[in-house]
């Protein structure tokens, strides 16, 4: 998973600050580096490092500025072209090169670590030359169109604190109509080859771009404007004389007018010849561009099969302890009778207000915070928020993370999308939510990594979604030791997260291979779940435009969770699980592969 275009784990978004509801850093004990250095680094190594990360900011400038790196900020990449794809090729295949040149067996375990993190990821990444999934070039569930709109904002990721700054932007978003031209090339060339979207997916995304393209009629009520509405008290009169103007006619010229060039080729030319299939199964290479989406995101080599039948395995275990919770509570009926209980009965339903709904969540950290320091040794830095999604794309916004910025800035934070707070529901596992996608989940796990400075700046950044989402999902199994689930209601909203995630194991896998249909799946998650229709269509249609992302929760879970029961009994009365916890969280987001194997030295070393 590649930054900034993270989808599930880390969509970028931003709100204003008006309805952030603020809570302090947590903290016990400041994060270190558990693994300092094993060995000193070979010079030749450390130096390679560095140079990837250098020239991987030039090529990657909003990759660099999510990691603080503000060096490339008025630059926009159109990525959409062949010669870049070509340059980017050849960027991996040299250092890939050049780490083949280095005598693994001559370093010490850290650094055979970032080796093997890095020769993965580049050999990964050049396989997927072999697939030209260039010629879809983003979706409704992300790509630059929405991240520009996130970032025009004024209080996100692209720093709006100097002159410079806004000049940075002005220059940045004046290369948008180019990609977008570049796009719409690349989305007919899709159409000659039969590579193609899913029909069903169109009309979702001409849906997000209408109302971005809208901001030419008045540039000053865009999302755009922003920027302009909050100049810093620092600018002159006469800067903001000259920026003003500026503004205003790029948003008309470089914003709008590409949202609307699209919105239009999507409606009018595109749709027509989209595809009715649901999955990339029935795209030409089909079965091995799924496979590769399944290895990128797994980061296993376990098969679409092998992990359909963990699916079923999964869900039917969580659907029995559901119907132990289901008789706890004295419900008569069915199992489907209480998922729909669930989803409609007014008791689950208190909310009115959006500020309600981020009490709660806000709530949930003041009660897991005593306990935390009984399960971690180390916290993060970084400050943390919960947020409400912004308007514009809350309708089809799901809850997620953005990291805090490296420098500290910016805190980590939560966004929840709150539509209709009316309909927010606290049997959705609101417990569980937090503790994936806030503290101790993805909060602890991206900032401990991010501050981790002994570590090359490769694997300070680095996302893998197996990792990552494994972690957050494997967070949400420590709410009874962290003070929360403690009534079955609580529970069952936990149940509920989990069963969603192993649900994805068949439905990702069902559809990409032909054996569900879109209207199959939606009607097997709400078989299975308290989910409505609206949300169900949203999930498998997420499911759709990014083939194999929803395999990664599970498939990272279930491997951290095996880690710790082979320690735990390996080690007996010498496993620590707080010392388990910060050893997971030490080295940072790896494939799984490395992460198993780092873990069963750091076990040895216990005995």
């Amino acid at each position: 998973m590649k930054l900034p275009f993270l989808t599930a784990l880390v969509a970028f978004a931003l709100v204003s600050p008006a309805v952030a509801q603020k809570a302090k850093p947590v903290t016990t004990k400041p994060a270190t580096n558990s693994r300092a250095a094993s060995s000193s680094s070979l010079a030749p190594l450390a130096a390679l490092f560095e140079a990837y990360s250098e020239e991987e900011a030039r090529l990657e400038p909003f990759n660099a500025m999510q990691q603080g790196d503000n060096r490339y900020n008025d630059q926009l990449p159109n990525d959409m072209t062949q010669a870049r794809r070509e340059e980017v090729r050849d960027f991996y295949q040299r250092y890939l090169k050049r780490l083949g040149q280095i005598d693994r067996k001559r370093l010490g375990a850290t650094d055979q670590t970032s080796y093997d993190i890095l020769v993965y990821s580049l050999t990964q990444r050049l396989e997927g030359y072999a697939f030209n999934n260039w010629m879809m070039p983003f979706d409704q569930f992300g790509g630059l169109p929405t991240y520009l709109a996130v970032m025009g904002t004024g209080t996100g990721a692209q720093p709006f604190k100097t002159v410079q700054d806004y000049d940075n932007w002005l220059s940045r978003v004046g290369k948008f109509p180019v990609w977008a031209d570049s796009a719409i090339g690349n989305f007919r060339q899709g159409i000659k080859a039969g590579v193609v979207l899913p029909k069903a997916l169109v009309p979702k995304m001409v849906s997000q771009l209408r109302p971005l393209a809208q901001a030419g009629a008045d540039p000053t009520k865009s999302l755009f404007f922003g920027p302009v509405k909050n100049f810093p008290a620092s600018f002159s009169a006469a800067d903001k004389a000259r920026l003003t103007p500026l503004f205003e006619q790029a948003i008309r010229r470089d914003l709008a007018a590409p949202y609307q060039k699209l919105a239009d080729f999507l409606e009018t030319e595109y749709l027509p010849q989209a595809r009715v299939s649901s999955g990339i199964g029935a795209l030409p290479q089909g079965a091995a561009r799924y496979a590769y989406a399944v290895q990128v995101n797994t980061t296993t080599t376990r098969t679409p099969e092998q992990i359909y039948q963990t699916g079923l395995a999964e869900v039917a275990r969580i659907r029995t302890a559901m119907e132990t919770i289901k008789k706890q509570v004295g419900f008569a009926g069915d199992l489907n009778a209480f998922f729909e209980h669930l989803r409609t009965s007014p008791q689950f339903k208190p909310f009115k207000t959006p500020e309600e709904v981020l009490a709660v969540y806000n709530g949930i950290l003041a009660r897991i915070t005593p306990n935390l320091p009984k399960l971690f040794g180390r916290t993060p830095k970084a400050g943390f928020e919960v947020r409400r999604v912004e308007a514009f794309r809350e309708a089809s916004a799901s809850a997620h993370y953005m990291p805090a910025a490296p420098d500290g800035s910016r805190p980590g934070i939560f966004y929840n999308p709150i539509p209709d707070a009316t309909q927010y529901n606290v049997t959705r596992g609101m417990d569980a939510l937090f503790l994936h996608e806030a503290i101790p989940g993805h909060h602890y796990q991206i900032a401990l990594q991010q501050e981790n400075t002994s570590q090359p700046r490769f694997r300070r950044f680095a996302i893998y979604s197996a990792y990552v989402e494994g972690w957050g999902l494997y967070a949400e199994s420590l709410g009874r030791e962290l003070g929360v689930y403690t009534d079955p209601y609580q529970q069952m909203g936990a149940l509920n997260t989990e069963i969603h995630r192993a649900l994805r194991l068949v439905t990702d896998v069902g559809l990409h291979t032909g054996k569900l249909t879109r209207e199959e799946a939606i009607k097997y998650l709400m078989a299975n779940e308290p989910i409505d229709e609206q949300r169900a269509t949203a999930e498998v249609e997420r499911y759709m435009a990014a083939p194999g992302q929803a395999l990664s929760y599970k498939t990272g879970q279930l491997k951290i969770s095996e880690l710790r029961a082979r320690y735990e009994k390996q080690l007996g009365p010498k496993f620590d699980l707080r010392a388990f916890h910060d050893e997971i969280l030490a080295g940072g987001s790896m494939p799984l592969a490395v992460l198993e194997k780092t873990m069963d030295a750091w076990a040895a070393k216990q005995k």
